[in-house]
């Protein structure tokens, strides 16, 4: 069995207690088959043979994906099988943005199409699917747009519908299929950005409609801050899904994913976790083939749960590419569930600046 055969068999039945061995495989096999991060590695006088634990591994900064190729270069795999995907880049150039090349897509499907069952169709219910978000055959290159075409083909039920492009998204369109299915009385799935919501409140509002959509219906928004006008924080999307469209808070979850990384998190509600929070204050909780730690943004060690720091993550479904990703995020990782603070400022990255250097320089 292949190390990619063993994360897949590990994503479609988890046991825990082989999590970390796994980890230090799955960091083994990319040290010798991911040149720049081996070069990396070796600059920092890591030893494989002496990693005895996750904390041990070293972290790249999502940055780095602009400025190497992360990928398996060594294991003989089907280019069929693989496909490249570009981070957003909505203030950089196109040459600026990340690229994440992911060599088996089916571990990328396994690994979002499964959490995302548990965490957004846990009740097991099929319905009709609005996409804010162009999907795969519009914008091959996002990983957003594939998983929602993952979702629409698996989730979804009788005519879904895509609204947007890489230009923006139809409010217009998005309201007629709204209010199609207020008429029909069946529940509906809107999957979006955070951005494109905005612009359909927006529009809503300006508009005077309000809908009720029947019991059942759910919203996944996805991106923060990014892109948006005006901002639209956490629990306006809460109070204005309600407001708007009759969607029970427990039914409006965030998702927190980047391109970078194959695996998503969730907000845990009522709905999909029996450990969820007051509605008001959202965690979230990613698959069981996800580790994440908060870590000091100096040292980049772990710090207590708890203890607000960098988010650092291992995903063994980054198997063919980097698993151990350090983001520029802010968090608090406590019993399980995680808490994204935001970004936090240059000034306080010292550590990830330090990780980026040897990628930025050597582009130079």
């Amino acid at each position: 069995m292949t190390i990619y055969d063993e994360v897949l068999s590990f994503i479609d039945a988890p046991k825990q207690a082989r999590f970390e061995a796994l980890a230090l495989q799955v960091f083994r096999h990319q040290f010798d088959t991911v040149t720049p991060y081996r070069e990396y590695c070796t600059r920092g006088g890591v030893n494989p043979s002496r990693i005895g634990s996750i904390d041990d591994i070293p972290a790249l900064s999502t940055l780095a994906f602009k400025y190497a190729n992360l990928t398996d270069s060594v294991t003989n795999l089907s280019p069929s099988d693989g496909r490249t995907f570009s981070t957003s880049g909505t203030s950089a150039g196109l040459d600026e943005r990340g690229r994440h090349h992911i060599p088996r897509v089916d571990i990328y499907h396994a690994s979002a199409m499964s959490h995302l069952r548990r965490m957004f169709f846990a009740d097991g219910t099929r319905m009709p699917v609005l996409s804010l978000h162009p999907p795969a055959d519009r914008m091959p290159d996002s990983s957003l747009g594939q998983m929602i075409s993952w979702a629409m083909d698996e989730f979804g039920l009788g005519a879904g519908r895509c609204v947007a492009d890489r230009k923006g998204v139809d409010t217009a369109a998005a309201l007629d299929f709204l209010r199609e299915a207020q008429s029909d009385g069946a529940p509906v799935c809107v999957m979006t950005t955070t951005a494109a919501l905005g612009a359909l409140f927006d529009a809503m509002r300006s508009a005077g409609v309000r809908l009720a959509l029947a019991p059942g219906s759910r919203l996944m928004d996805t991106g923060g801050a990014k892109g948006q006008r005006i901002p639209l924080g956490p629990e306006e999307v809460i109070q204005h899904s309600a407001a708007l469209l009759g969607i029970d808070p427990s039914l409006v979850v965030n998702e927190y994913g980047m391109t970078e990384m194959c695996s998503q998190l969730y907000d845990a509600t009522p709905f999909n976790s029996r450990r969820s929070d007051h509605p008001a204050r959202r965690r979230k909780l990613g698959p069981a083939w996800l580790e994440v730690a908060a870590v000091d943004p100096a040292t980049l060690e772990r710090l207590p749960d708890g203890h607000p720091g960098l988010l650092r993550f291992f995903d063994l479904a980054n198997v063919g590419s980097v698993s151990a990703i350090l983001t520029g995020d802010l968090g608090v990782v406590e019993n399980g569930f995680v808490q994204v603070m935001g970004r936090a400022a240059d000034g306080e990255v010292r550590g990830c600046a330090l990780v980026i250097e040897q990628f930025a320089a050597k582009a130079r």
